[in-house]
This record gives C-alpha cells, structure tokens and sequence, in this order.
C-alpha cells in the first residue's frame, strides 16, 4: 500500500481576495513563487471620453492557488488575501480537471463568459434583462439543460419555450406578476 506525503502533494484550492485586488494578489504570488491562476476576459469598457479593452477578473473576489499543506500558511499571508474558500472546515480542494476546463474556456473567443451565482428553480419569477424579450417578465416552468428555458408569460396569456442563456435572466422578489392580455 502505498502512502501519500501530504505535505508534498499539491492541490488546487480557491482563496477570497479583497476587492479589486486580484490582480496585485495573483502578481504576489507568482513573485513568491507560488502557482497561481486568475481567470481573466477581456471586456470593453466605456469611460466619457473614451473605450478600451481591459482585462477583468471572471470571478471577482476570488483567485485559484496550487499548493502543497507547506505553502498553506504562505499564502494567507499573501497581502490582500483574506481567507480560504473552505468545505467542512478545511479549504476546498478544486480537481485538476476543472481548472483545466476553466482555462481551455477561456481560450475560446467565440463567447463573452459570465458567471451567476443565481439558481434557478422552476416556480421562480423571473425577467429577462437581455436580448430581444427584454423586460418581459414570466414564471420559470421548466430547465431543459443550461441555455434553455420554459417560461410562462402571463403578459400575453401564453406558455411557450424561449432558449435564453441564464445572464439574460434575473429573478423578481417574491411578487405577483400581474395578469395582463396583451390585445
């Protein structure tokens, strides 16, 4: 039976960074020389006089780390690190495979990527904030896969299918849409 030196072993975690400090914490840790990953996208963004594409954090707040139980301590360390991402009291360990994935996503410039962090659940109200249905407001029936949605439209007494990716949908509070025909 073989044993694992754990102290050796490195594993992918995720630390919590202060905000708007991802990019100082990931350039101090690549200066200590700790393996380091920040997702970034390129976005356009607007000033008054002007645009320019900048680089963004996919995920603010947060910066992947691949340790081993002897940089734990390190990292924390870190200025502007605030804490682990942690999972029953210990940090969460993130599998090869999907920071893997995670960066063979973000090679791919056919896509502008967003992450939600809003689950959704049939019976929620939802409305959608994006793309040629804007404003309309529905109740989510029914999730078929990731992009694809059946909603009900109260609005226009109808029920149909509208594949909407899920950054196009925000949830309601918990309000009643009010009924109206559109005639």
């Amino acid at each position: 039976m073989k044993t694992i030196n754990t102290k050796r072993e490195k594993y992918w975690h995720v630390i919590y960074t202060r905000s708007r400090a991802e990019k100082k914490v990931w350039d101090e840790l690549t200066i200590k020389g700790i393996e380091s990953f920040l997702p970034l996208q390129k976005k356009l963004r607007q000033w008054k006089d002007r645009k320019k594409w900048v680089e963004m954090p996919l995920m603010s707040g947060y910066c992947f780390v691949r340790i081993s139980l002897k940089d734990y301590d390190e990292v924390l360390k870190t200025s502007n690190v605030v804490c682990y991402i942690t999972f029953e009291g210990k940090a969460a360990i993130i599998p090869d495979q999907q920071i893997d994935a995670l960066k063979q996503m973000l090679k791919q410039q056919d896509f502008d990527v967003s992450v939600s962090h809003e689950t959704f659940e049939p019976g929620k109200q939802v409305e959608i904030i994006e793309g040629p249905m804007l404003g309309m407001r529905g109740e989510l029936m029914e999730i078929r896969g990731k992009n694809k949605f059946i909603l009900r439209f109260q609005q226009i007494n109808s029920v149909f299918t509208a594949e909407v990716p899920a950054s196009h949908l925000s949830f309601l509070p918990n309000e009643r849409i009010e009924n109206k025909t559109i005639h």
